[in-house]
């Protein structure tokens, strides 16, 4: 059977944790940061993680990552 594809873009934007948890940026931190305070913008540099409900949706995208 041929090899599957990942998805390129999914790549570019997860990585998966040691205990299998896949990581994201956060969204927020292109532009208009003058109106974000100091403290909101520093949790914003954090990654975060892929909310249960996603999981399997960015999984399938990432068929070797897991």
């Amino acid at each position: 059977m041929p090899k599957m594809k990942s998805n390129s873009a999914a790549k570019k934007r997860f990585k998966v944790t040691g205990t299998g948890k896949i990581r994201r940026g956060k969204a927020g931190l292109s532009h208009l940061m003058r109106g974000k305070s100091a403290a909101r913008r520093r949790n914003l540099r954090k990654n975060g993680i892929v909310d249960d409900a996603n999981q399997k949706h960015v999984e399938r995208l990432l068929p070797y990552a897991l």
